[in-house]
């Protein structure tokens, strides 16, 4: 593979989506039009979804928002005029890479669904834009730090700039690089570092750097066994998932990026997914969304996003691999 090469493999996104949303249809219609409601409700007059302060329009909240809709089957004409004019009024700024890659991938939605170019009245080189954005974050390690001025390549930035790489059409420069970063993040119980100091493995910097390897075509056996152990770890009594080995108590983002990760490598039935299903459940609200954990009094968008996933892998736990529909 050449270093302007761009690696071989399928949207990865799009085929979580189609996944997500197989398991959401499954959903009792009720349940299901609950949460679809609550999505509904969330999105502002402009287009956008707020934070948890529930002030103004927010692009990393809008990211979870449309793609819960999408999920959902409430990705309505209506409601994607609204999301693009609000993606619209942020292509000007200067994003961070989160907010960069919520607003990218939003906007994909928003075309496939809707047939909404948003970028279409841009100016006409954003990609080389957005690509010497992406130069200026590469370290020598081969990774991709959070910001121009940060010193240290970050595992989940690093997954962010290749989803955004992908979704834009941009071509991975020095593909196996990239590879050999991910595996030197890899720790001896399995798991992956965020960073290069931090001191032990995480669910979701492990999610993030097997979901990368899966972009390049890097996951190998070896490297997906220990994963799978590892993310078994992971399970607490309560029968979420935790963040790393020190946090005692389960949250929801943990419990979607393991099961998404496990689901990945085709082991999602290794866990207790009776436990899990208790645990989604215990997190659901009964007007729709979900809480973040047992400690958390309030929905918002994200954490609702990643409860509704866990239902919707929960329902496809037993189809086995999937792949989108070309």
């Amino acid at each position: 593979m050449s270093d302007d090469q761009q690696s071989p493999v399928s949207d990865y996104l799009t085929e979580l989506t189609w996944r997500l949303t197989i398991g959401a249809a499954r959903l009792e219609e009720s349940r299901r039009r609950r949460h679809l409601e609550f999505f509904q409700r969330a999105q502002r007059d402009d287009g956008g979804f707020p934070g948890r302060d529930l002030g103004a329009s927010d692009l990393y909240y809008t990211g979870f928002g449309v793609r819960a809709l999408a999920v959902l089957g409430g990705m309505t004409p209506e409601a994607a005029s609204h999301v693009a004019g609000f993606l619209r009024q942020r292509l000007a700024g200067k994003e961070s890479i989160v907010d960069l890659f919520s607003l990218i991938y939003a906007a994909n939605i928003v075309h496939t669904l809707a047939e909404i170019d948003v970028f279409g009245e841009s100016r006409s080189d954003w990609r080389d834009a957005i690509s010497g954005y992406f130069s200026s974050l590469r370290r020598e390690d081969g990774g991709y730090a959070k910001g121009s001025d940060g010193h240290s390549s970050s595992t989940y930035h690093t997954f962010l700039v290749l989803l955004c790489q992908q979704l834009s059409g941009i071509a991975v420069a020095e593909p196996e690089r990239i590879v050999e970063f991910l595996r030197g993040r890899e720790a001896a119980d399995g798991g992956f570092h965020e960073i290069r100091v931090s001191k032990r493995a995480g669910t979701n910097p492990t999610a993030a750097a097997m979901a990368a390897l899966r972009v390049m075509d890097g996951v190998d056996k070896s490297v997906g066994e220990r994963t799978i152990e590892f993310l078994l770890d992971m399970q607490t009594e309560e029968g979420g998932l935790r963040a790393n080995s020190r946090i005692p108590i389960a949250d929801v983002l943990s419990t979607f990026t393991g099961m998404v990760t496990l689901a990945d490598l085709n082991a999602l039935d290794e866990l207790d997914l009776a436990s899990i299903a208790r645990y989604v459940e215990s997190l659901e609200h009964s007007e729709g969304g979900f809480h973040g954990a047992v400690w958390d009094e309030q929905t918002d968008v994200e954490y609702s996003f990643y409860g509704l996933g866990c239902l919707a892998l929960l329902n496809t736990a037993h189809d086995g691999p999937m792949r989108a529909e070309s």
